[in-house]
């Protein structure tokens, strides 16, 4: 048998399938070749769970037999798909002599199924003479066209401009979604905040448009206005537009504004979730913003507009501050003042994820001073509440190091 194969997709529809044999691997050729809208018999003494179900519901018809010559009738192809080598052999030949097309699940037959990759409405199929090594570029395939690298902006049908926010998570980079990525890589322009994952920027094609719309206290680049208008223009010149975002569009990030915009000029547009940095940042630092005993819940305020903390102050839930660290005296004053005690737990997470991550850790009495000594600014997560006791990454290390020593004894 030649090893040099052509390489051909089917249109399935409608058209009669045969499949020998109806257990597991059996089952997954019967429900792919049902996707693919085909007319399906299946032969077999017995079936699996799954498949009697189909074949209850009309979805295939069972024969709930042996393979009988004569099933071969009329089918376009013929799947052998038992655990018995010779039952498949003769279902091979018999199908040979008929001029149908048989693959077998257990060697080579005159037609093989490829190792398929399936992403973003692609599908890719892989053949070669060594299954591992065809699984492995299969999965490095799938991988590629998941989180976009393997796509490109020149290659899609332009159907229009559109706006896609994308929330690209703390500021890492490998922390963005892979739908986030991959909309960030399909983009003819991209407007990115200061606190986005810039580092992405990197991998963009060289003929994407890139926008700086960073905001940082008392200069920015752009007012939110010219940002509004900027990303509506770009989109009715027929442009696919990528805002890019730090955390979560919808968290504090104006985004929810900027879906309006795009809303009153009538053009489409996505948003994206990402990872916030109220909960990143503690995590970050092996601070959990819940904990069974201490907290049951977390609240997120502005540090921009701290607004009325009294129910927050007065409770257990855990206080997560975002674009706080101007406004710490103030907060901390406000929050002792509504009696929350002096003792009350309070970290600041500077630079979640960076090479540079820092965090200062005090009480409502001492965080100020602690603060201020260190030199603590933006950007930085504030977190109030016992949680920020609980020694997570302490805990971790400990048990680490406890493996470490077991393993050297």
């Amino acid at each position: 048998m030649s090893e040099t194969l052509y390489p051909l997709h089917l249109d399935l529809a409608g058209r009669r399938m045969l499949v020998v044999g109806a257990g597991r691997v059996a089952e997954r050729r019967v429900v792919g070749l049902v996707d693919a809208g085909a007319d399906v018999g299946v032969v077999a003494p017995e079936a699996t769970a799954r498949l009697r179900t189909m074949a209850e519901a009309g979805v295939i018809c069972w024969r709930e037999r042996a393979f009988d010559y004569s099933d071969l009738l009329g089918a376009w192809l013929v799947h052998a798909a038992t655990d018995d080598p010779t039952v498949n052999s003769r279902v091979a030949e018999e199908a040979a002599r008929r001029r149908v097309w048989a693959v077998r699940a257990d060697v080579a037959g005159s037609a093989r199924t490829p190792a398929v990759a399936t992403a973003d409405t692609i599908t890719v199929s892989v053949t070669s003479g060594d299954p591992g090594r065809t699984q492995v570029i299969r999965d490095s395939i799938a991988l590629g066209l998941q989180d976009g690298t393997l796509t490109s902006r020149a290659h899609r049908r332009r159907r229009g401009g559109s706006v896609v926010l994308i929330g690209g998570g703390p500021g890492d980079g490998d922390l963005i979604t892979v739908r986030g990525r991959r909309a960030l890589l399909s983009a003819d322009v991209v407007v990115h905040d200061r606190l986005a994952p810039t580092d992405l920027l990197a991998i963009l094609d060289p003929d994407v448009e890139v926008i700086d719309a960073g905001k940082s206290p008392n200069a920015h680049a752009l007012s939110q206005d010219e940002i509004n208008a900027l990303i509506v223009e770009r989109a009715q010149r027929g442009l696919r537009v990528a805002r890019l975002k730090g955390g979560d569009p919808f968290v504090l990030g104006r985004g929810s504004e900027e879906v309006l915009a795009c809303a009153d000029a009538g053009i489409p547009v996505e948003v994206v979730p990402g990872v916030t940095s109220a909960v990143a940042a503690p995590a970050a630092a092996g601070i959990p913003v819940t904990h069974r005993g201490l907290a049951t819940g977390f609240v997120v305020v502005t540090g921009h507009e701290l607004g009325d903390l009294e129910p927050f102050a007065r409770t257990e839930l855990t206080l997560v501050v975002l674009m706080g660290v101007g406004r710490l005296p103030e907060l901390v004053t406000t929050l002792s003042a509504l009696g929350r005690p002096a003792s009350t737990p309070v970290a600041i997470v500077e630079r979640a994820y960076a090479d540079d991550q820092r965090t200062t850790i005090g009480t409502l009495e001492s965080i100020v001073e602690s603060a201020s000594r260190v030199g603590v600014t933006n950007p930085a997560v504030i977190v109030v509440g016992d949680v920020v006791a609980v020694p997570v990454l302490a805990a971790a290390r400990t048990a680490v190091a406890d493996l470490v020593e077991q393993g050297a004894a």
